[in-house]
């Protein structure tokens, strides 16, 4: 009797962990939020916007961690195997939803290891020219390919949205474009303005900063209706590919372990940061467009991002360079 009795004090004991925790949380340690591109991305830019927001809404210091390499599977493997304690989350981007699809040996499942918290937003991507290439328009550079001419274009990394966005559009019309991956944004953008790579695709937030300085030479963006940021600036199914849309997203994720009350409290702090003013308008001028979806929209949405991205990554037979 005195062992069963001692049992149930201890499941008893046991239960009462995790409500015990979550009530605690965010007190007990700076939260760590990896940012899984380099510096000078649109993710780690995200990532830096948020963290001292949420700082403020949480009332814990919040630290941005650059965790790059791989198309955003180096810092999502380092989140997954971090502590399920509500402690750690990552910033990822578009490239999230094909990684399962496109890498051979994958360290963790994107369904299975990963508790989705919020849905930040989604964004037009803008494909740009370099100033020395000589291209002014999209309709020039379809014509050029037209002709025989092969172009090479940037992008975040092989199987990044951006990637299957410009092989879709190829492979649909014939195109010959050579497909140049990189670590990230930043040195994408580094190429770009230094003209060694003729094209680039990103998203807004990352690109606009220098269409704004005339440094680059905006072409074309990738959703059906053109960006309010950038009204000037035609649309891909516009030129002549109707019903042509593939928008850049980004969201916040989880250890699959982490506590869902824990879960719940951070995608709440992330509904009221993604509403304050100087916020959203940081976000907007950088054309994200904020959706603050809640895990299931986001279970939702990442479903048919894999679905359709994963499936022409498949039939395609396109891996990593």
């Amino acid at each position: 009797m005195f062992k069963r009795i001692s049992l149930l004090v201890l499941l008893l004991s046991m239960t009462s962990i995790g409500p015990s925790l979550a009530q605690e949380w965010p007190s007990k340690k700076a939260i760590r939020i990896i940012a899984v591109f380099p510096p000078g991305g649109s993710v780690d830019a995200v990532a830096r916007v948020l963290a001292p927001a949420l700082q403020e809404q949480l009332k814990q210091s919040v630290i941005v961690e650059n965790i790059g390499g791989a198309s955003g599977v180096i810092g999502t493997d380092a989140m997954v195997r971090a502590e399920p304690d509500g402690y750690t989350f990552a910033v990822v981007f578009d490239t999230h939803g094909v990684n399962q699809s496109l890498k051979e040996k994958m360290p963790y499942d994107t369904k299975k290891d990963i508790a989705n918290v919020t849905l930040i937003g989604t964004s037009p991507m803008v494909l740009v020219a370099s100033k020395s290439s000589g291209i002014s328009s999209f309709k020039q550079l379809v014509d050029e390919t037209r002709a025989g001419k092969n172009s090479s274009y940037g992008t975040i990394g092989a199987g990044s949205l951006g990637h299957l966005a410009m092989a879709t559009l190829a492979k649909k019309s014939n195109f010959e474009w050579t497909h140049i991956p990189y670590r990230g944004g930043g040195p994408m953008m580094a190429d770009a303005l230094a003209g060694h790579v003729p094209l680039a695709i990103g998203s807004i937030f990352l690109i606009k900063p220098h269409i704004d300085t005339s440094r680059v030479v905006p072409l074309a963006v990738t959703s059906t209706q053109r960006s309010k940021d950038l009204p000037n600036i035609p649309t891909i199914a516009e030129s002549g590919f109707p019903g042509f849309d593939a928008p850049a997203w980004w969201g916040v994720i989880a250890p699959v372990k982490t506590p869902p009350e824990m879960i719940r409290k951070m995608h709440q702090a992330m509904v009221v940061v993604l509403k304050r003013a100087d916020i959203a308008k940081k976000l907007d001028d950088q054309g994200i467009d904020i959706l603050a979806g809640n895990p299931e929209t986001f279970n939702t949405f990442l479903d048919k991002q894999m679905n359709i991205w994963g499936k022409f990554v498949i039939d395609n037979k396109i891996r990593e360079n």
